[in-house]
């Protein structure tokens, strides 16, 4: 019965499933005398785990406090910087004739882009102009070279009678 009680509690263990109680039967069956032979590759295991256990790490570790107060008023006045840069704008808006002057000052540039866009307008107008030219003279050019058609096979006929 404890034998099979042994294989469960290891099927378990591996499956990452025991307690800390089931755990602790493994390590003291294992540190015992009395492992069965089928069982005897897990006792290096657990004495390994037991041996672990009881070790200590002895040499002191210097802790240098100093430089984290550093820290800690730099953070606190990068804190205080932030708070300030958030909340004295809001306080301290901007007043009634320097909205006055951006107002203007939008207004004009709205005025300026509109003389540009109306240019762009003309300039894109004369272009589909100079483009309708363009097509003419292509046109033009074609009728030209059927004409030049037409008087070589009018001469070729009257040559023959």
């Amino acid at each position: 019965m404890v034998l099979n009680n042994i294989e469960k509690l290891i099927e378990k263990y591996h499956n990452a499933e025991t307690s800390l109680q089931e755990e602790a039967q493994l390590k003291a069956y294992f540190n015992g005398e009395n492992v069965a032979p089928e069982f005897e590759h897990y006792k290096p295991m657990f004495q390994y785990f037991s041996l672990s256990q009881k070790e200590q790490y002895t040499k002191d570790v210097p802790l240098n406090t100093k430089k984290t107060k550093l820290y800690q008023w730099i953070s606190v006045a990068a804190v205080a910087v932030l708070m300030v840069g958030l909340v004295v704008p809001s306080f301290m808006g901007p007043t009634e004739q320097e909205k006055q002057e951006a107002l203007l000052v939008y207004n004009q540039t709205m005025e300026a882009l509109s003389l540009i866009s109306l240019g762009m307008n003309e300039g894109k107008q004369q272009f589909n102009n100079l483009a309708l030219v363009g097509d003419n003279i292509n046109e033009g050019a074609h009728q030209a070279s059927k004409l030049s058609q037409f008087s070589t096979m009018t001469n070729k006929i009257l040559k023959n009678k």
